[in-house]
C-alpha cells in the first residue's frame, strides 16, 4: 500500500536557537532562546505563533528563512522546506529562497523600507532580482495588491516615499512587498500591530484571501489571540522559548489545556467608570489646525479639553491625526491655527519657545520603547537624565530618586545597571513610564504604549498607569486604536477621522448609541475571541453595502 503523500510545506524538528550575551564585568554566557520546538505546516494553511514578549515567536519565524537575528544561531534541529533542510543549503542556496520562496513581513515597516527610494520600486524589487516577473508584470501585480490592501490612490501610491504615508499604510505596503513574488511561505511578524481596527479587518481579509487563492502557507506571529483566531488553522503557544500548547485554533480558543493558555484566552481589561466631575480643566485645545508644510491640513479645527487627574482617549484609524495632535500638544509641531492652554494659560506653540517648567509639566510615552531609548545607556542613565535636567540632582540623590521610581513602576533597584537589550518589552515600557514620571509632570501623552505588547503584559502596564494616576493625580492623553483599552482607562473619548473630530465627550456617551457612521464602523471592527468573527463582519459589510 503506497504511503500517503506528505503535504507539509514546512516541517520544523527539534529546533534549538542560542545566542551569546555579554554581561558587564562577566564572561560571555550562552543563552538558549528556543528549545526543542517542532511543528508542521501544510500548503495553504496558517500556523499562529502566540506568546509574550521574549517567548521566541519572531526568532522561530525567522528560522524559516534560515536566519538568526541579533547574533542568534540555529544550533540544533531541522527546518525542512518541501522536504529539504534549508539549514544545509549554504549561503548561496539560502539566497535563492529568501525573498522568493519565503518572504517576511516585519513588525516595524518603518525600519524595513529604504527612505531614499519610492515604495513601488521597493515592492517589486524582489520579483525583479529573482527573475520571477518582468517589470511590467511586477508593476501590475503591485497595483493589484495596493488595491486589495485598501491603500489610497493605488494607481499612484507606489510613487510615494516611505515618509509620505502613515504607519498603517506603510505596513500594508510591506505586506504587498511580501506577496508580490508569489511566495510559497510568508512569515507575518505582527503585521497588524500598528493598524487601527477598521484597517486591520481589511488587511486580515486580504491576507486570508491571498493565502487561499495562491495556496501559500504562512506563519502568523502575534500577541493578539483574537486576531490570530480569525486567520490561523492551528496555534502554537510559546513561553520562554518552549512550546506550552499546540493544537487546532478551535481547541486552543474553546478548550485550552494549559493554565498559561487559559490566562491568555481569558484576559480582559476591566471597564473603569468615568469620573463624574468634568469641570476642572487642565488642558484646553481650541480650533487647532496643523500640517507638515505641504498645504494639506492633517488636523482641521480640532477642539477638546481634559480635566485634571483624568484620562482622555483619542481613537481613530491610521492617518486620522491622533499622533499629530500629540506632537502639537508637546510643541514638536506648531499649529497653523488655534491655541493650546494649560491650567488657563496659553502655551507657546513651538517647543523652543516654552520654558523649562512648561516642558516639565507635559511628558510623553512613545509607542516603541525600543526606538525611544539609547541602547548604550543604562536604566540608571535613562531615568536619571530628566531628574538632573529638571531638578539639578546628581550623585547619590539622583540614584535614590531613580530607585524610588523603579519601585513605583514595580521593578526595583536590581534593574539600575541593565541596558535596554537586557529588558523584556514590558520592562522597557515600564522604564519609559518611569522616565516620564521623573519630571513630575501633570500631563503624560501616551502614544499607543501597549500596542506592541502581549495581552498579559499590556494589562499589567494599564493597571500600573491607573495606579500611578490614583497616587499622583497625573492626567493622561491616551492615543490608541484599541477600544478595549478605551473602556478600561478612559474618562472621556475623542474620535478622530481624517483630521477632524467627529465625536467627543464622556466615555459613556461616546460609546453609546446613536452613533455616527464612522464611530459605528470603528466599534463593529473590534476583534472578538470568536472563530468565524471576521467572516461574519465582512458578510455584514457586504450586505450593508448592497443595501446602499
Amino acid at each position: 500500500m503506497p504511503e500517503p503523500e506528505n503535504t507539509n510545506l514546512l516541517s520544523v524538528r527539534n529546533l534549538k536557537i542560542e545566542a551569546t550575551s555579554y554581561p558587564p564585568g562577566e564572561p560571555p554566557k550562552t543563552v538558549t532562546l528556543v528549545e526543542n520546538v517542532s511543528f508542521d505546516l501544510e500548503k495553504g494553511k496558517v500556523l499562529g505563533l502566540i506568546g509574550e514578549s521574549g517567548a521566541g515567536k519572531s526568532t522561530i519565524g525567522l528560522s524559516a528563512l534560515a536566519y538568526g537575528r541579533g547574533g542568534a544561531s540555529i544550533t540544533g534541529g531541522q527546518v525542512l522546506l518541501n522536504g529539504k533542510d534549508i539549514l544545509t543549503l549554504g549561503r548561496n542556496g539560502i539566497r535563492t529562497i529568501r525573498g522568493c520562496k519565503v518572504c517576511y513581513v516585519a513588525q516595524s515597516a518603518a525600519a524595513a523600507f529604504n527612505p531614499a527610494h519610492r515604495l513601488g520600486e521597493q515592492v517589486i524589487e524582489a520579483s525583479l532580482r529573482h527573475g520571477i516577473m518582468s517589470r511590467e508584470e511586477a508593476t501590475k501585480r503591485a497595483l493589484y495588491l495596493f488595491t486589495v490592501l485598501g491603500l489610497p490612490n493605488p494607481q499612484t501610491f507606489g510613487e510615494r516615499y516611505p515618509h509620505q504615508v502613515s504607519g498603517g499604510q506603510l505596513q500594508r505596503a510591506m505586506t504587498a512587498m511580501a506577496l508580490c513574488p508569489n511566495p510559497e511561505l510568508i512569515v507575518f511578524d505582527e503585521p497588524t500591530t500598528a493598524l487601527d481596527v477598521t484597517t486591520q479587518i481589511d488587511v486580515l481579509a486580504a491576507i486570508k484571501h491571498a493565502i487561499e487563492e495562491t495556496n501559500t502557507a504562512a506563519l502568523y506571529i502575534t500577541h493578539d489571540l483574537a486576531v490570530v483566531a480569525q486567520i490561523s488553522d492551528d496555534i502554537m503557544v510559546l513561553r520562554h522559548g518552549k512550546t506550552i500548547e499546540y493544537g487546532t485554533t478551535r481547541q486552543i480558543i474553546e478548550a485550552p489545556n494549559e493554565e498559561y493558555t487559559r490566562a491568555l484566552v481569558n484576559v480582559r481589561q476591566t471597564k473603569r467608570e468615568e469620573a463624574a466631575d468634568q469641570s476642572n480643566t487642565l488642558l484646553k485645545i481650541d480650533n487647532i489646525s496643523a500640517g507638515y508644510g505641504n498645504g494639506f491640513k492633517v488636523l482641521d479645527n480640532v477642539s477638546l479639553h481634559l480635566p485634571k487627574g483624568q484620562t482622555l482617549a483619542i481613537v481613530g484609524e491610521s492617518g486620522s491625526g491622533k499622533s499629530t495632535l500629540a506632537r502639537v500638544i508637546t510643541g514638536l509641531l506648531p499649529p497653523s491655527e488655534g491655541t493650546i492652554s494649560f491650567e488657563g494659560k496659553e502655551l507657546p506653540k513651538a517647543l523652543k519657545s516654552r520654558s523649562k517648567d512648561e516642558l516639565r509639566r507635559v511628558q510623553m510615552i512613545y509607542q516603541m520603547a525600543d526606538t525611544a531609548m539609547n541602547p548604550r545607556q543604562t536604566v540608571r542613565d535613562i531615568i536619571g537624565r530628566p531628574i538632573s535636567f529638571y531638578f539639578g540632582l546628581h550623585g547619590a540623590q539622583k540614584t535614590e530618586r531613580v530607585k524610588d521610581l523603579l519601585d513605583q513602576i514595580e521593578m526595583g533597584a536590581g534593574f539600575l545597571d541593565r541596558y535596554p537589550a537586557e529588558l523584556s518589552g514590558g520592562q522597557k515600557q515600564r522604564v519609559a513610564i518611569a522616565r516620564a514620571l521623573a519630571a513630575k509632570p501633570e500631563l503624560i501623552l501616551c502614544d499607543e504604549p501597549t500596542s506592541a505588547l502581549d495581552p498579559l503584559v499590556a494589562e499589567g502596564i494599564l493597571n500600573l498607569l491607573l495606579k500611578l494616576q490614583e497616587e499622583t493625580a497625573v492626567s493622561y492623553v491616551f492615543i490608541t486604536h484599541d477600544i478595549a483599552i478605551v473602556r478600561a482607562i478612559a474618562d472621556s473619548v475623542a474620535v478622530m477621522h481624517r483630521g477632524r473630530l467627529v465625536r467627543f465627550g464622556p466615555k459613556s456617551k461616546v460609546l453609546s448609541p446613536p452613533f455616527d457612521d464612522y464611530t459605528d464602523l470603528l466599534l463593529k471592527s473590534v476583534p472578538e475571541m470568536e472563530i468565524g468573527w471576521l467572516e461574519k463582519v465582512l458578510k455584514t459589510r457586504r450586505m450593508e453595502s448592497a443595501g446602499n
